[in-house]
């Protein structure tokens, strides 16, 4: 691992998770704790047993959003000189193919744009846009991709 990233040359860019996804799920954690705790307190004046379901729920809840925002604040775009690294996924920019562009559709926001890189060995990774500013990133593949077509040409 260390060799690869050695390979790819000096870290230019960081690119952690979108600003909006990151409050997105802290929103989630907040609302669903203070539920948790309102429904306690019903738990504790009634002795429902409805209420402690409830509360249970909203608990189960709070700690899977709180163990997605742990994780996922691990998830880290690294920009190199040479390539760039997500997750487990390292590519050289002479390693890539070519940049595939998918549209999802969602019922209230409209479409969501994601970006399937493809590498030469048939290798992909897709990035989204739970990835801060990833329109740059993927301007910087276009780019690299463009310059060494234009080198291989000559």
């Amino acid at each position: 691992m260390i060799e690869q990233t050695r390979k790819l040359g000096k870290l230019v860019r960081i690119h952690p998770i979108s600003p909006a996804v990151l409050q997105r799920a802290v929103i989630v954690a907040m609302l669903s704790f203070l539920f948790f705790l309102a429904t306690m307190i019903g738990v504790y004046t009634s002795q429902k047993l409805g209420f402690f379901l409830l509360s249970t729920a909203f608990l189960i809840v709070n700690i899977f959003t709180m163990f997605g925002l742990l994780s996922a604040r691990k998830n880290v775009l690294n920009v190199y000189e040479n390539g760039f690294s997500y997750k487990k996924f390292k590519t050289r920019w002479d390693e890539i193919e070519r940049i595939e562009v998918k549209m999802t559709h969602r019922p209230f926001k409209g479409g969501k744009i994601g970006y399937k890189i493809i590498k030469k060995n048939d290798e992909n990774i897709f990035l989204d846009e739970s990835i801060h500013d990833i329109n740059r990133v993927i301007e910087k593949i276009d780019s690299e991709l463009a310059e060494m077509r234009a080198k291989e040409k000559v």
